[in-house]
């Protein structure tokens, strides 16, 4: 295995003066390279962990290292700037164009316009958006799927090793879901990136993932490869993964063989 690029060590992290434990003692590292998805349900932790990789909220306990910094030693600002973030719904600024929303942390980095100019076309040559229809388009002349597709382009502006993704492809229709998610593993392949990806579903995370944590309750419950996890003896494991072999059953029996419709 490669070295860690973030570790988690004994993290904790309460809200509403301590009533509300989001992250409990939890320890986790993610490796050069490697593709995990956190897997839980509502208030199971997961996104308040992403974001204490990038500080977007701070631990009360515990260590959290990026690229073998202790991140509490980093400046935010600078910190983010060299992580890459996709929220779910693309999180883009309303006033920007295409062109504008990618551009942004080049141009807070000091890049010149030329350069910035150039990195925008490579970008969308990269996520599969035409330029010269899309670069000067606001984002509510986007579709769901397109929107996503700038937010991944933004998120990779800098060229982060580490790209930080929050139910990136949950509010899509099915298809653009399957779509966008295959060329997002492409891409993690492709540009050599380290991801950590939110999700409650478990079959996007199987399909999707080189190894999978599961939480629940702001505890790590287990971690590993869909075939280590398969031999959990944690009924909240067990159960989880279940859900997938459930539903293929379901269709199996609802949807005619191929060929016979």
């Amino acid at each position: 295995m490669s070295p860690p690029l973030i570790t988690y060590s004994h993290v904790g992290k309460t809200f509403d003066a301590g009533r509300v434990v989001a992250v409990d003692d939890v320890s986790l590292e993610v490796c050069e390279g490697e593709f995990l998805a956190v897997v839980g349900g509502s208030g199971s932790g997961k996104t308040t962990l992403l974001r204490l990789a990038n500080r977007l909220i701070e631990a009360d306990s515990g260590t959290i290292t990026v690229e073998g910094e202790d991140v509490r030693n980093v400046d935010p600002i600078l910190l983010r700037r060299r992580i890459g973030y996709v929220f779910q719904s693309g999180g883009l600024f309303p006033h920007l164009t295409v062109a504008g929303n990618i551009g942004i942390t080049p141009k807070l980095l000091g890049t010149r316009p030329a350069e910035i100019s150039v990195r925008v076309d490579e970008l969308l040559d990269l996520v599969r958006l035409d330029r010269t229809p899309y670069r000067d388009r606001l984002p509510h002349e986007l579709s769901g799927g397109q929107r996503q597709r700038v937010g991944v382009a933004r998120a990779l502006a800098a060229r982060p090793r580490i790209m930080l993704m929050d139910e990136p492809f949950g509010a899509l229709d099915p298809l653009t879901r399957d779509a966008l998610g295959d060329d997002f593993r492409e891409l993690h392949k492709k540009l050599g990136l380290t991801t950590v990806m939110i999700t409650h579903d478990v079959t996007e995370a199987i399909l999707l993932a080189d190894r999978i944590a599961i939480m629940c309750d702001g505890r790590l419950l287990a971690q590993g490869t869909p075939s280590e996890l398969s031999k959990s003896d944690d009924a909240y494991v067990g159960e989880l993964l279940r859900t997938p072999r459930r539903q293929a059953e379901r269709l199996g029996a609802l949807l005619p063989r191929e060929g016979t419709a």
